[in-house]
């Protein structure tokens, strides 16, 4: 099959061209000629870029600002004959190479059922690293019924370098949602777990993003062994960054369904002490999450109870961090420590008051935050001072100065 014209082939290659030699270069734009032309100066330029040039009143020649004493604009036959032969070259070299691309990962794909072991590994490694160089065989892939073959994979007594491979390839392509479903089975998302705790990484983030993608489509119904399997996640100190980030936001997505067995299931694995004694080590995006999911926590009964029988750190952690979040974390925070005091309010008033929360209440007040966290505050502040009377509330808080 004979390429395309010039301007096809340019437009279709341009950006996986790196190396275009300078002399096919037009000097306004910067790019690959598609139609040369000279001028009576000998500069050779686009012709639409040459014509823009002259259309907007110049009589000069852009590069040696020559005053153009010809304005007729001559074909550069020669170059563009160079210019189409490279790039033809480039377009066949590109094609062929694609094609001997998708035909080795359609000989991978045909060798998973018939190798087994380090054998398979192998076979699912080199196809990741195809799929990760060569974006464009993805649907190729997909279309040769790759996901379902990648997927059979995964079982009750598949290892783990095979799973960590094979989901590696899952996460590149686009999964339908038959291809979900499957995925969903129980024990295949037990390999998921077990695997998202154990591996490299970016095994763990390959994973994360697997769930996450299942959770998305309602596909998966967050199962006990996945959800300590996550809290396991946010608790990695050997890859405290994405890995913390990811688990927290799959944490988040879990809790904000409307199933009240998951948020039972989510205190009963221990997430609430656990969410607390993490906050002070946390950057902002993920404390923001952290107390997000403590919030919606806080409004069940179990939730509450959790954070009632974990009332001093709880509010020593939340109090500390008051003043340096957002005004959506400061929400998160008082929306806490209300859920513990109607289940302990002198508990919580008497522990609040120790941990300096009046003063930071004050501070919330007289800052320029919105109306519904001034509001929370307000109250908030009526309730610590009701087992207090006013000067000693003044003197326990440190507030004489503030008053005067």
């Amino acid at each position: 099959m004979p390429p395309p014209p010039l301007k096809e082939l340019i437009e279709e290659m341009e950006s996986s061209i790196e190396d275009v030699p300078w002399v096919f270069i037009c000097p306004i734009s910067l790019e690959p000629m598609r139609e040369p032309v000279t001028l009576c100066t000998g500069q050779t330029y686009d012709r639409s870029n040459i014509l823009k040039w002259l259309s907007l009143g110049h009589n000069t020649c852009p590069t040696t600002m020559q005053h153009l004493w010809d304005h007729s604009l001559t074909p550069n036959t020669t170059l563009h004959a160079f210019i189409f032969t490279w790039f033809s070259q480039k377009h066949f070299s590109i094609k062929k190479c694609l094609q001997d691309v998708q035909e080795r990962a359609f000989s991978l794909l045909e060798s998973l059922n018939k190798v087994k072991g380090q054998a398979r590994v192998k076979s699912l490694k080199e196809l990741r690293q195809l799929l990760d160089s060569h974006p464009s065989i993805r649907n190729t892939v997909v279309e040769h019924n790759g996901v379902s073959l990648v997927s059979s994979l995964l079982g009750p007594f598949t290892s783990h370098a095979v799973g960590s491979e094979a989901i590696g390839i899952l996460v590149k392509l686009d999964l339908s949602s038959e291809a979900k479903k499957n995925l969903m089975n129980p024990a295949k998302v037990s390999l998921l777990v077990d695997i998202m705790n154990e591996g490299t990484i970016q095994t763990k983030m390959n994973c994360a993003k697997l769930i996450e993608t299942l959770l998305l489509e309602g596909h998966v119904s967050p199962s006990l062994s996945l959800l300590v399997g996550l809290l396991r996640l946010v608790r990695d100190k050997k890859h405290p960054s994405g890995v913390v980030l990811n688990g927290l936001k799959l944490i988040n997505m879990c809790s904000s369904s409307s199933q009240e067995s998951v948020i039972t299931s989510i205190v009963s694995i221990g997430a609430v002490p656990q969410l607390v004694d993490l906050l002070p080590t946390l950057n902002d995006e993920c404390l923001e999450i952290a107390l997000c999911i403590l919030e919606v926590l806080s409004k069940t009964q179990e939730g509450r109870m959790a954070l009632k029988d974990y009332c001093p750190n709880v509010v020593v952690n939340v109090v500390t961090l008051l003043m340096r979040v957002s005004e959506r974390c400061k929400q998160f925070a008082l929306s806490i420590l209300w859920g513990i005091y109607k289940l302990a309010p002198e508990q919580c008033a008497s522990e609040a008051m120790e941990a300096g929360l009046a003063g930071k209440l004050l501070l919330v007040i007289q800052s320029g935050c919105n109306p519904i966290l001034k509001d929370m505050s307000v109250e908030f502040l009526k309730l610590c001072s009701l087992n207090y009377s006013a000067s000693i509330f003044i003197s326990k808080c440190m507030l004489t100065t503030t008053i005067q």
